[in-house]
Protein backbone atom coordinates (compact mmCIF):
# COMPACT_ATOMS: atom_id res chain seq x y z
CA UNK A 1 0.00 0.00 0.00
CA UNK A 2 0.84 3.73 -1.00
CA UNK A 3 0.40 6.41 1.09
CA UNK A 4 0.74 9.74 -0.68
CA UNK A 5 2.05 12.70 1.12
CA UNK A 6 -0.68 15.29 2.23
CA UNK A 7 -0.64 18.73 0.87
CA UNK A 8 1.23 20.22 4.13
CA UNK A 9 4.30 17.56 3.46
CA UNK A 10 4.21 18.23 -0.55
CA UNK A 11 4.70 21.69 0.28
CA UNK A 12 7.58 21.08 2.62
CA UNK A 13 9.45 19.05 0.38
CA UNK A 14 8.78 21.43 -2.62
CA UNK A 15 10.69 24.38 -0.11
CA UNK A 16 13.41 22.11 1.61
CA UNK A 17 14.17 21.13 -2.52
CA UNK A 18 14.44 24.68 -3.82
CA UNK A 19 16.51 26.01 -0.40
CA UNK A 20 18.78 23.14 -0.99
CA UNK A 21 19.37 24.32 -4.98
CA UNK A 22 19.38 27.82 -3.51
CA UNK A 23 22.30 27.70 -1.20
CA UNK A 24 24.55 25.17 -3.97
CA UNK A 25 24.29 28.17 -6.35
CA UNK A 26 23.98 30.87 -4.91
CA UNK A 27 28.08 31.44 -4.58
CA UNK A 28 28.01 30.29 -8.08
CA UNK A 29 25.47 32.61 -9.97
CA UNK A 30 25.91 36.33 -9.83
CA UNK A 31 23.38 37.97 -8.54
CA UNK A 32 20.71 36.94 -5.65
CA UNK A 33 18.61 33.88 -5.45
CA UNK A 34 15.41 34.31 -3.07
CA UNK A 35 11.78 31.87 -2.77
CA UNK A 36 9.13 33.14 -3.22
CA UNK A 37 5.28 31.45 -3.03
CA UNK A 38 6.23 31.59 -6.60
CA UNK A 39 9.37 29.44 -6.79
CA UNK A 40 12.87 30.40 -6.82
CA UNK A 41 13.88 33.97 -7.92
CA UNK A 42 17.07 34.95 -9.78
CA UNK A 43 17.95 39.01 -9.68
CA UNK A 44 20.64 38.35 -12.46
CA UNK A 45 22.71 41.91 -11.48
CA UNK A 46 24.80 42.09 -9.02
CA UNK A 47 23.51 45.33 -7.21
CA UNK A 48 25.55 48.44 -8.84
CA UNK A 49 27.04 51.50 -7.15
CA UNK A 50 23.55 53.51 -7.22
CA UNK A 51 21.79 50.91 -5.32
CA UNK A 52 24.33 50.19 -2.68
CA UNK A 53 24.94 53.80 -1.79
CA UNK A 54 21.30 54.12 -1.39
CA UNK A 55 20.78 51.46 0.73
CA UNK A 56 23.83 52.76 2.76
CA UNK A 57 22.83 55.99 2.98
CA UNK A 58 19.33 55.16 4.48
CA UNK A 59 21.11 52.82 6.90
CA UNK A 60 23.10 55.43 7.88
CA UNK A 61 20.51 57.64 8.07
CA UNK A 62 18.12 55.56 9.92
CA UNK A 63 20.78 54.72 12.66
CA UNK A 64 21.01 58.43 13.61
CA UNK A 65 17.91 58.95 15.08
CA UNK A 66 16.71 55.47 16.38
CA UNK A 67 17.44 53.98 19.88
CA UNK A 68 20.54 51.87 20.84
CA UNK A 69 19.60 48.67 20.52
CA UNK A 70 18.12 48.95 17.21
CA UNK A 71 19.80 48.18 13.78
CA UNK A 72 19.50 49.10 10.60
CA UNK A 73 21.05 46.28 9.11
CA UNK A 74 22.22 45.73 5.33
CA UNK A 75 24.16 42.46 5.76
CA UNK A 76 23.22 38.81 6.15
CA UNK A 77 21.43 36.75 6.36
CA UNK A 78 18.21 36.47 4.96
CA UNK A 79 14.88 36.65 6.09
CA UNK A 80 12.23 32.89 6.40
CA UNK A 81 9.24 31.71 7.32
CA UNK A 82 9.97 27.73 5.95
CA UNK A 83 6.56 26.69 6.94
CA UNK A 84 4.75 29.39 4.46
CA UNK A 85 8.05 28.59 1.88
CA UNK A 86 9.50 32.03 1.90
CA UNK A 87 13.32 33.09 1.90
CA UNK A 88 13.90 36.96 0.85
CA UNK A 89 16.90 39.31 1.68
CA UNK A 90 16.33 42.64 2.36
CA UNK A 91 18.50 45.56 1.17
CA UNK A 92 18.02 46.84 4.56
CA UNK A 93 15.94 45.48 7.76
CA UNK A 94 15.24 47.50 11.01
CA UNK A 95 16.24 45.08 13.99
CA UNK A 96 16.25 44.83 17.76
CA UNK A 97 20.01 43.59 18.16
CA UNK A 98 18.44 41.16 20.13
CA UNK A 99 16.71 39.68 17.64
CA UNK A 100 19.70 39.17 15.81
CA UNK A 101 20.98 36.64 17.89
CA UNK A 102 19.87 33.79 16.45
CA UNK A 103 21.93 30.68 14.13
CA UNK A 104 20.46 30.85 10.83
CA UNK A 105 18.12 32.68 9.21
CA UNK A 106 16.35 36.02 10.54
CA UNK A 107 11.93 35.82 11.80
CA UNK A 108 10.59 38.17 9.77
CA UNK A 109 8.47 38.59 12.30
CA UNK A 110 11.21 40.40 14.55
CA UNK A 111 11.44 42.89 12.04
CA UNK A 112 10.46 46.68 12.42
CA UNK A 113 10.54 47.18 9.01
CA UNK A 114 11.93 45.60 5.31
CA UNK A 115 13.70 48.27 3.21
CA UNK A 116 14.64 47.74 -0.71
CA UNK A 117 16.27 49.81 -3.43
CA UNK A 118 14.39 48.49 -6.71
CA UNK A 119 16.62 46.74 -8.86
CA UNK A 120 17.28 47.98 -12.28
CA UNK A 121 17.09 44.52 -13.76
CA UNK A 122 14.28 43.12 -12.08
CA UNK A 123 12.15 46.05 -10.60
CA UNK A 124 8.67 43.70 -10.29
CA UNK A 125 10.33 41.71 -7.83
CA UNK A 126 10.48 44.77 -5.19
CA UNK A 127 7.07 46.34 -6.64
CA UNK A 128 5.03 43.35 -7.04
CA UNK A 129 6.96 39.93 -5.62
CA UNK A 130 7.87 41.39 -1.95
CA UNK A 131 4.84 43.15 -1.90
CA UNK A 132 3.49 40.30 -1.90
CA UNK A 133 5.47 38.45 -0.02
CA UNK A 134 6.52 40.92 3.56
CA UNK A 135 2.82 41.13 4.58
CA UNK A 136 2.24 37.25 3.96
CA UNK A 137 5.85 37.10 6.59
CA UNK A 138 3.96 39.15 8.94
CA UNK A 139 6.46 42.20 8.39
CA UNK A 140 4.92 45.53 9.35
CA UNK A 141 6.53 48.08 7.32
CA UNK A 142 7.78 47.40 3.82
CA UNK A 143 9.62 50.86 2.02
CA UNK A 144 10.56 50.71 -1.27
CA UNK A 145 13.49 53.48 -2.63
CA UNK A 146 13.06 53.81 -6.61
CA UNK A 147 16.48 55.31 -8.23
CA UNK A 148 15.00 54.90 -11.53
CA UNK A 149 12.02 57.24 -11.34
CA UNK A 150 13.85 58.90 -7.73
CA UNK A 151 10.62 58.20 -6.19
CA UNK A 152 9.41 55.40 -3.97
CA UNK A 153 6.51 54.08 -1.14
CA UNK A 154 6.20 52.83 2.52
CA UNK A 155 3.39 50.48 2.86
CA UNK A 156 1.90 49.49 6.54
CA UNK A 157 -1.13 48.29 8.23
CA UNK A 158 -1.61 44.87 7.36
CA UNK A 159 -4.85 43.39 6.72
CA UNK A 160 -6.32 40.30 5.23
CA UNK A 161 -7.86 39.89 1.82
CA UNK A 162 -9.04 36.84 0.07
CA UNK A 163 -5.93 36.97 -1.36
CA UNK A 164 -4.01 37.03 1.91
CA UNK A 165 -2.51 39.54 3.73
CA UNK A 166 -2.06 42.82 2.29
CA UNK A 167 -0.74 46.23 3.05
CA UNK A 168 -3.45 48.35 3.74
CA UNK A 169 -1.86 51.92 3.71
CA UNK A 170 0.65 52.77 0.87
CA UNK A 171 2.53 56.70 1.17
CA UNK A 172 3.96 57.90 -1.93
CA UNK A 173 7.13 59.98 -1.28
CA UNK A 174 9.77 61.62 -3.99
CA UNK A 175 13.03 62.02 -3.34
CA UNK A 176 14.15 65.15 -1.46
CA UNK A 177 10.92 64.76 0.61
CA UNK A 178 11.26 63.85 4.13
CA UNK A 179 10.16 59.60 4.56
CA UNK A 180 8.53 58.28 8.12
CA UNK A 181 9.68 54.99 8.31
CA UNK A 182 8.14 53.26 12.11
CA UNK A 183 8.69 55.83 14.37
CA UNK A 184 12.23 57.59 12.57
CA UNK A 185 11.57 60.18 9.67
CA UNK A 186 14.65 60.98 7.46
CA UNK A 187 15.41 62.85 4.79
CA UNK A 188 15.95 61.40 0.93
CA UNK A 189 18.30 64.19 -0.42
CA UNK A 190 21.03 63.42 -2.39
CA UNK A 191 19.93 59.81 -2.88
CA UNK A 192 21.31 58.58 -5.83
CA UNK A 193 19.53 57.93 -8.97
CA UNK A 194 20.22 55.25 -12.12
CA UNK A 195 21.99 56.76 -15.14
CA UNK A 196 19.76 57.08 -17.79
CA UNK A 197 19.48 55.16 -20.95
CA UNK A 198 20.98 52.08 -19.41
Amino acid sequence: MTIAPDHADRDALRYQSMRDIVEQMQESVPGKLEITTEGIVHDMMSPGGPHELTAARVSRRLEKVMPDGILAHTGTPDVEDPNIGVLRHPDVILIAEADMEVEGAFDPRTLIAAIEVVSRSNPDNDWVGKMRDYPLLGIPVYVIFDPRAGDGAVLSDIHRTPSGPRYATRKDFVYGEDVTIGDWTISTDNLPRYPAGR
